[in-house]
């Protein structure tokens, strides 16, 4: 499973890559707002500085809500970078969008899905990504382990080549769960791919074999 990083903060991004473990980058603009960067000039070199860093695919968001507005922002994004894959939201207009990216040959990720219903039709229109939101179901009672496993099903029922991107991914069981069912990314905060790192019987155990070294 790819490890994708959800985070504007360019530090963070470059500690997830000298990890070596980082597959790629999400981002959005309340993600970049949260880091004070603001201004269409500021935002589109930010997305640049970070595909400067990573070496995978990394997803900016359109805000337009229309088909017109997506398509020329989209083609904007897709011209900064060979890296960009364009973020698309599930509503009618973005799947058509999706549809006319990918005969341009330009990399989609359809964003905010929560139904298996909205995943295939993302992936009839040819998307690179499909992202559904597991911990937004999980705070409305709604398993979202359960939607990425239905989703797995049906792109496996008929090929679909498009990527399971598990979102809004909050702790680190969610993404071992998310491995064990079958995604084929998880995009999540900093704190939770290191946190996979640890375990106290490895703590405790390094502890004895440097203690007994010293003897």
């Amino acid at each position: 499973m790819k490890f994708f990083i959800d985070t504007a903060n360019l530090a963070q991004i470059k500690e997830a890559q000298d990890l070596g473990v980082l597959d790629g980058v999400t981002t959005n603009p309340s993600l970049m707002a949260k880091e004070g960067i603001k201004g269409r000039d500021n935002i589109l070199k930010h997305y640049v500085d970070i595909c400067e860093i990573v070496t995978g695919d990394v997803s900016a968001e359109v805000i337009a809500t229309d088909y017109d507005g997506i398509i020329r922002e989209g083609e904007a994004l897709a011209e900064l970078h060979e890296r960009i894959v364009v973020k698309v939201p599930m509503i009618k207009d973005g799947v058509k969008a999706i549809k006319y990216f990918t005969d341009k040959g330009i990399k989609t990720n359809c964003t905010l899905v929560f139904s298996a219903g909205q995943a295939l039709l993302a992936a009839k229109a040819g998307a690179t990504y499909v992202s559904p939101f597991i911990g937004r179901l999980d705070d409305v009672s709604t398993d979202g382990l359960r939607l990425i496993e239905d989703i797995r099903v049906i792109y496996d029922n008929f090929n679909y080549q498009t990527q399971i991107l598990a979102a809004s991914v909050r702790h680190p069981m969610h993404i071992i769960e998310c491995a064990m069912i079958g995604a084929d990314v998880a995009t999540c905060p900093l704190s939770a791919i290191t946190a996979l790192l640890k375990h106290p019987l490895t703590d405790s155990g390094l502890a004895q074999f440097l203690a007994d070294a010293k003897k």
